[in-house]
């Protein structure tokens, strides 16, 4: 597939985060264009993170589309969702 057959995808992460870069190594694998938001530099994020996942600051948290919402996915799991999004 390339990059114009996914879906949009946006990776809430931090700089510190070890799930997060191997979430984004996943990403690259596949060729799957994302945004990445750091939630340590913005504040909306942080609460955007927050309010997905019960107050928790869980990282990754990935919105692929409209609305699948994914945190701290395995790579398994990741990869599994995107597929089926991209169908």
């Amino acid at each position: 597939m390339n990059g114009d057959q996914w879906p949009a995808v946006t990776v809430y992460s931090t700089r510190y985060c070890v799930d997060c870069r191997q979430s984004k190594a996943v990403l690259e694998r596949l060729g799957v264009p994302y945004r990445e938001v750091d939630i340590d530099d913005d504040p909306a994020a942080a609460d955007e993170v927050q309010r997905l996942n019960r107050g928790y600051r869980s990282v990754p948290t990935i919105i692929i589309g409209e609305g699948t919402v994914l945190t701290e996915p395995s790579a398994r799991r990741l990869t599994e969702a995107l597929r089926a999004a991209a169908e």
